[in-house]
C-alpha cells in the first residue's frame, strides 16, 4: 500500500542579508538524510509574494490531492519551531488547522504552538490553503511551521523535532 501523499512548501529568501531561508534548508536537509516520510512531495522556495505564493501551493494541492499539507516559512525573531494553529484574514475571522497540535508536539524539545501566524505572506499563505482545503470534497489536514533560523547549537535539535511531527502527521492521515 502507497503512503498517502504530504505537500511541503518552503520559501525563497526575502531580504538581502539572508543566505538561505530556514524553512528550505530544513526540508533540504531532511530530504537528504532520506528522513521525510515516502511519498512526499516538495514545493520549494516558493516567491515571497501574497499573489503568487497561494497560487502555486492551491495548484499543487489540487494537481497533486495529498492527505495533508505542511506549509513552511521562516521565522527569524523565534527561537522555537512554532506550529500555528490558526490563521488570520482581515478582521477577526480565523481558520484553524484540524491536527491535533497538543499530540503532535508531545515530547519535541524546541516545538511550540503558536497562535499567531503573522501579518506578512506566511499567515496569508495559510489561509489561503485551509480555504482551499476546507472547499474540497476531502479535505487535506493543513499546518503551518516557522522555523527559525539554523543554528549549530539547535539544528539537529528542530530537524529531530520536524522529523517526528512529520511521521506522526504521516500516520495520523
Amino acid at each position: 500500500m502507497t503512503a498517502a501523499p504530504i505537500l511541503l512548501t518552503s520559501f525563497q529568501t526575502w531580504r538581502s542579508h539572508q543566505r538561505s531561508n530556514s524553512s528550505d534548508d530544513l526540508l533540504c536537509a531532511l530530504q537528504s538524510q532520506g528522513r521525510l516520510p515516502a511519498n512526499s512531495i516538495l514545493l520549494r522556495n516558493l516567491p515571497v509574494s501574497f499573489d503568487l505564493a497561494p497560487i502555486e501551493v492551491i495548484s499543487e494541492l489540487r494537481r497533486q490531492k495529498p492527505r495533508a499539507v505542511v506549509c513552511c516559512g521562516m521565522a527569524e525573531k523565534r527561537a522555537y519551531l512554532s506550529w500555528e494553529q490558526q490563521a488570520k484574514r482581515a478582521g477577526r475571522q480565523t481558520l484553524q488547522t484540524s491536527f491535533n497540535l497538543k499530540r503532535l508536539i508531545y515530547q519535541t524539545q524546541l516545538s511550540q504552538i503558536s497562535y499567531d501566524a503573522g501579518s506578512y505572506v506566511c499567515n496569508h499563505l495559510y489561509y489561503s490553503v485551509l480555504e482551499a482545503a476546507f472547499a474540497q470534497h476531502e479535505p487535506p489536514s493543513v499546518v503551518f511551521a516557522h522555523v527559525p533560523v539554523l543554528r549549530a547549537s539547535t539544528q539537529r535539535f528542530i530537524q529531530r523535532d520536524f522529523f517526528k511531527i512529520l511521521h506522526r502527521i504521516a500516520n495520523q492521515i
